[in-house]
Order: C-alpha cells, then sequence, then structure tokens
C-alpha cells in the first residue's frame, strides 16, 4: 500500500514540476513577444510618419521649388515649418509640416493637398462614433485606441475633445437622417413606433420599399406619444417628399394618438395593420393569471386563419367568452380596434409576408439597438440630444438591416394595395 502510495505521489508531482517549468518559460517569451509588438508598433509608426513628412516636404518643393535655388520665375516660396495636428489612428499626431507661401503684396498661405486631404477625410469622428457605439466612454476613449509610441506628440484624446467630436459626428448624422429626400422611394408598407428616453417620447418610422428593404424615414421627439407628435412626424414625411398618392400599409403598435395621425395626414391611403402581439399583451393586461394561457392560445389560433372572416369568427367567440365570465374589460379590449389586426387577412398575403406585416418586430429589433447604444449615457440634456443619439443609434442599426422576410413575394403586397382592391374600395364606402 505504501508503495503504491508513493508511485501514486510520483506522478502528481512530476505534472506539478513541469506546469512550474512551463510557466517559467512561456512568461519571458510572453513578455518577449509583448516587447517585440510595441517596437514594431513603434517603428511602424515613426515610419509612417517619416514617409508622410517626406511628402509634404515633395509637395512643398513641387510648388515652391527647391530650396536655396533661386528661381526667375518661382511665385510661391517657403515659409519655414509649422507644427500641425493631423488625423492619426482615431487621434491627432503633431507633425512638422512646410510652410509655403505666394509671392506678392496679396499672397497668402498655400495649403499642402495632402494636408487638404487628411483634413477631409479625417476618421476620428468615425472612430469616436464606433467606440461610444460599443460601449466606451468618452473618458475611456484614449485607453481604447491603439498605442503610440511615447516619442510622438498627440492631441485629441481628452473627454472634452472626444465628446465635442461626438457631438458634432451625431449632430451630422442627425442632419443626413431629417434632411434627407423621400420623393424617390417607392414605398410599400412604413412601420411606425414609439421608445421612451429620458421622459420624452419619441416616434420613429420605418420604410419598406418595393422589393424589401427597410429604410429609416423620420423621427420626432415631444413630451408623450401623442396625436400631435404623431402628425408634426409624418407632415415632415410629406414635406420631404414622401408619396401620399397611392396606399400604404401602416403597421402600428396600436397606440391611439398615432391612428389618428394617420387619418388626418394620409386619410383613407392609409391601410393600418394594427399589431398582433400589442393586441395580445393589451387583452391579457385585463386578466387573471389563470385565465391568461388560454385566451392567448385562443388568440394566437385565430390570427394563424387562412382567412379573415375566419379569423373574426373566432376572437367574436372568444369574447362572447371573456364576457359570460364576467371579464367585459379584456372583451372591450379585444373588441377594439379588431379587424385592423386582420389586415394582412384580408389583403391575403402569403403566410412569411403576412407574418412580416402583422407585428410591429422589424422596427422594434431596431429599437433593441437604440436601447443598447443609448444605455451609454449617464445624463441627457434635453431633446436635441436625444435626437443626436437616436440618430446615432439609427445608423449603427441600419448597418444590419436585411430585406424583410418574404420579400420576394412583395409583389403580392403591391398589387393588394392598388385602389381597386376590395380592401380600398371598402374603406371608402366606410
Amino acid at each position: 500500500m505504501k508503495k503504491k502510495a508513493a508511485e501514486k505521489a510520483g506522478k502528481q508531482e512530476v505534472p506539478h514540476a513541469m506546469s512550474i517549468a512551463l510557466g517559467q518559460l512561456v512568461l519571458p517569451m510572453m513578455i518577449a513577444s509583448e516587447a517585440i509588438k510595441k517596437g514594431l508598433l513603434a517603428f511602424v509608426q515613426q515610419l509612417g510618419l517619416l514617409a508622410f513628412t517626406s511628402m509634404l516636404e515633395a509637395e512643398a518643393e513641387q510648388i515652391a521649388g527647391p530650396k536655396g535655388k533661386h528661381a526667375k520665375d518661382r511665385t510661391h516660396h517657403h515659409w519655414g515649418t509649422a507644427s500641425t495636428p493631423l488625423p492619426f489612428g482615431g487621434r491627432q499626431v503633431v507633425v512638422e509640416r512646410p510652410r509655403v507661401r505666394r509671392k506678392g503684396k496679396g499672397g497668402g498661405e498655400v495649403e499642402l493637398p495632402s494636408v487638404a486631404m487628411a483634413r477631409e477625410t479625417d476618421p476620428m469622428a468615425a472612430h469616436v462614433a464606433e467606440q461610444v457605439v460599443a460601449g466606451v466612454s468618452t473618458r475611456g476613449y484614449g485607453r481604447a485606441l491603439e498605442p503610440v509610441d511615447e516619442s510622438i506628440e498627440t492631441r485629441g484624446e481628452s473627454k472634452s475633445q472626444v465628446s465635442r467630436v461626438l457631438i458634432e459626428s451625431t449632430s451630422d448624422k442627425l442632419a443626413e437622417f431629417l434632411g434627407r429626400k423621400l420623393d424617390e422611394l417607392e414605398l410599400a408598407a412604413m412601420f411606425i413606433d414609439g421608445i421612451e428616453i429620458a421622459k420624452h417620447a419619441v416616434i420613429i418610422a420605418m420604410g419598406v420599399v418595393n422589393d424589401g428593404t427597410k429604410v429609416p424615414l423620420g423621427l420626432w421627439c415631444g413630451s408623450t406619444e401623442n396625436h400631435v407628435v404623431a402628425t408634426e412626424l409624418l407632415q415632415n414625411l410629406v414635406e420631404r417628399g414622401l408619396r401620399v398618392d397611392r396606399p400604404i400599409l401602416f403597421v402600428i403598435d396600436g397606440g391611439r394618438g398615432i391612428r389618428k395621425a394617420l387619418n388626418d395626414v394620409f386619410g383613407t391611403r392609409a391601410v393600418v395593420q394594427r399589431c398582433q402581439v400589442h393586441k395580445i399583451r393589451n387583452v391579457l393586461d385585463h386578466l387573471p393569471d389563470e385565465r391568461r394561457r388560454y385566451v392567448r392560445r385562443q388568440m394566437r389560433e385565430a390570427y394563424k386563419s387562412k382567412s379573415a372572416k375566419t379569423a373574426k369568427g373566432l376572437l367574436g367567440q372568444l369574447i362572447a367568452w371573456l364576457e359570460a365570465n364576467g371579464e367585459d374589460s379584456a372583451a372591450a379590449s379585444l373588441r377594439e380596434g379588431l379587424d385592423e389586426t386582420l389586415t394582412v387577412l384580408r389583403l391575403g398575403l402569403p403566410t412569411t409576408l403576412g407574418r412580416t406585416f402583422s407585428t410591429t418586430n422589424a422596427i422594434e429589433n431596431m429599437n433593441g439597438t437604440l436601447r443598447r447604444v443609448l444605455r451609454n449615457v449617464k445624463r441627457w440634456r434635453g431633446e436635441d440630444m436625444i435626437k443626436r443619439w437616436v440618430a446615432l443609434g439609427v445608423a449603427e442599426a441600419q448597418r444590419g438591416f436585411r430585406r424583410v422576410k418574404g420579400h420576394g413575394q412583395m409583389n403580392l403586397l403591391l398589387a393588394a394595395l392598388r385602389p381597386k382592391t376590395g380592401l380600398v374600395e371598402e374603406r371608402k364606402a366606410a
């Protein structure tokens, strides 16, 4: 027994000794690797800056001629150097830039082409936006960048500078988002939904064009998600060129303010589908826990029907059951706007396409990205800041946009929305 215990102990000592030896070997290798990486990075950075300054000197010589040599027809002359911050890896590095001036009484300094190009293609704003979207705070921005050799003077990494760049970047995105013309869009459908930010209601519109591509259209900010705010958003879309001479399928969460605004701005051209998921939630909110499972199942089965007539019959039976069991508020909630939860069934859309336009899931997925981006803000400072950050979040969400599910059958939706369809004629008659 003692012999076996000794052998077992010996077997355990070998791996332990090997791990110590391995650690003693790997740790210096890791340190050396990091040192080599830093040295190589510093070398590449210095080499790149040296090449850039050499290019600037060559440009200055091309404009003003060689230094120290007389030229009879010279139109420019060298004027020393200046320390100039230029974009580099998401920050600014200070470069000794040669200066060139025009000769004569009215002469002024000439900007070198490479300096102008570097300033026009300044990637710092893009770097800042990318880092903030990824969750980096303005205070931690500098640490998130690739390190720069200590011998290189840098600027633009302070919290205040990063904040200024972010404000400029988000302001540009907001202006682009709210100012884009919409007259060339062939819009088939529009999703409208609201999101609450810092006790403000932000209503966002996302369109779907004829080929199924999703396009953010606009936003409007107010104190509540009411009729006035929704109307201002829709009127803004029209002012920017959105065509209103044809029926459009509007998918909404069921809010009365948005519904009234659609009627005021688009009239009978607004073919409205109320979100079935929101309707189920609204009804369940009026019920005790023991009845929610049954009602949820019945509503889902009704919405899976092949026709609006069948679905309406099943939902009518459910309303009668609710009233018979004393659930009058749930029955009233289900009855309110019931026909508009069945619009996609009346349009006769294929299953996949009908499922896409029966809920507001498409725009709520975008709102999920918005919430992820907006959680980086710790203190809000008014509507302008809210709108700027929403524009940044929308731009981030748009990068992952895909065409709606069932986009290959969008022609069926377009055909169903033509003015001669029974649905539109039925709405006009009503």
